[in-house]
């Protein structure tokens, strides 16, 4: 049985999922407020989005929406 191995913004993703389900942010909150929840660790965080194209100002859906996180 081979373990298949998630790419770190699959778990972002979900955590961020998390967050709206609890209605801890709204999907039509912009990206930024995500930064107040994840303190030191939000610059890699946002390392990350930015090399997917993502801009701060990007609702929270637009994360929730990617299916798949391929580094091509």
């Amino acid at each position: 049985m081979t373990q298949q191995v998630l790419h770190p913004m699959v778990k972002f993703q979900r955590q961020v999922h998390s967050l709206v389900k609890s209605n801890i942010i709204k999907p039509t909150d912009s990206l930024w407020k995500i930064a107040l929840l994840y303190g030191d660790d939000w610059p890699y965080w946002k390392q990350q989005l930015q090399e997917f194209d993502f801009s701060m100002q990007d609702p929270v859906s637009e994360l929730l929406v990617v299916e798949g996180w391929d580094e091509d």
